[in-house]
């Protein structure tokens, strides 16, 4: 087993996400709004799982240097945006869930979105980034984008997040399993985007997340 394998498995499921957008997509098209250009969802913030992480921090670090540059500039205002929203957020301590959804609220921009307003990542994005603009549930619950045209009351297909989520856990536990963690249990954590790129690659893998 190979560090690849993991990620060959990952990509299965990437385009899996994929291909349910372009199915919701193209059955629904007068509600699915997503264009060049629209970058409304590329300013909530969200954590990865650990192959998610890995897989985007190796493909990130053979990015050309300029670039790597220039987003880890972006990554600066990034995290002073974050640690702003935590500390106004400091109200919600007793309440965890409200604390989670409040950060969710926060419009805090990705670094990987340039001045073009296009991803420089963008076929290595993240998954939720791949069906954002078509309903989804996570957690039981159903999200859609504030700018599509989905109505309320009416019932539309929906991609179950949650299962692709439950196969990113068990591929993390998996890869912290062969690369011999003694924290396994680590396959849970959810990591910003912004820190997955500036952890080193080996630390991921091993799940040696402080």
């Amino acid at each position: 087993m190979e560090l690849f394998d993991f990620f060959g498995e990952y990509e299965i499921w990437a385009k899996k996400a994929d291909i349910l957008f372009k199915k919701i997509a193209h059955d629904y098209p007068e509600c699915v709004r997503c264009r060049l250009h629209c970058a409304d969802c590329c300013y909530a913030p969200f954590g990865v799982f650990l192959i998610e992480a890995a897989y985007i921090n190796y493909h990130f670090n053979r990015l050309d240097p300029k670039q790597k540059k220039e987003i880890f500039r972006r990554i600066e205002k990034t995290e002073t945006q974050l640690l702003a929203a935590r500390d106004r957020l400091h109200v919600f301590d007793d309440n965890p869930k409200m604390k989670v959804f409040g950060l969710g609220k926060q419009r805090v921009r990705c670094p990987f979105l340039n001045e073009q307003d296009e991803c420089d990542l963008y076929d290595r994005r993240p998954i939720i980034c791949r069906i954002y603009g078509v309903p989804f549930e996570v957690n039981k619950e159903v999200h859609v984008c504030g700018l599509s045209g989905f109505k309320k009351g009416v019932t539309y297909p929906v991609v179950k997040l949650d299962k692709i989520y439950d196969n990113l856990r068990r591929l993390s536990e998996e890869m912290l399993v062969w690369a011999r963690s003694p924290h396994p249990e680590r396959s849970l954590l959810l990591i910003p985007l912004s820190r997955a790129i500036r952890m080193p690659l080996d630390h991921i893998i091993q799940g040696m997340i402080e």
